[in-house]
Formats: structure tokens, sequence, C-alpha cells
């Protein structure tokens, strides 16, 4: 069987080298900034992030990391004013969270 992702509008932040704004990602996702990157405590455990990567909230609030890459394959930025799907506060609110 073959399956299709479904539409919604994720929000994402990259997570770079510059340090305000590392520090900055790491504060929104509840992360914690190591020699080594980013840890992120996901659904699955806690996960690494490195530099460039970028951090996804899900559609319930999760955050994951993901290679710059598969983010770029899978993702296309939408234009605030161009939005037509439901904001994730609106999704999360839709599946009671």
């Amino acid at each position: 069987m073959k399956f299709k992702k479904k539409p919604v509008i994720i929000e994402a932040k990259q997570y770079t080298r510059i340090g305000i704004e590392a520090e900055k990602v790491a504060k929104w996702c509840g992360g914690q900034q190591t020699d080594d990157g980013l840890i992120i405590h996901t659904l699955e455990g806690d996960h690494l992030a490195n530099y460039n990567d970028w951090i996804i909230q899900g559609v319930k609030g999760e955050f994951y990391p993901c290679k710059p890459d598969i983010f770029e394959m899978t993702y296309e930025k939408v234009e605030e004013e161009n939005l037509t799907e439901r904001s994730i506060t609106e999704q999360m609110q839709a599946i009671g969270h």
C-alpha cells in the first residue's frame, strides 16, 4: 500500500551555530544545548539535533529534529497571508490537546 501525507501546517525553526538564535530554538522546543548539539525530548525519547537540522513541532505539540535535506524534500514555506490550512494551534485543539 502507498500513502500520502495529509496537508498540515507545521512550525519549524532551524538550529544554527548563531548563539542567540540557537538559544531561542532550544528554549522554544524545551531542548538542552550541549557541546554536541541540541538534545530534544521527543515522543520516542531523547534525540540529538545537529547544527543546521530543523526542529519541527508536530500536530500534537511534540518536537523532533529533521535533517536539512529531508526537510527540503518534505516541506515548503507557507506565507502567513496565504494560509489556507488550519494553524498548528487549531489542529492541536481539534485533536483535544
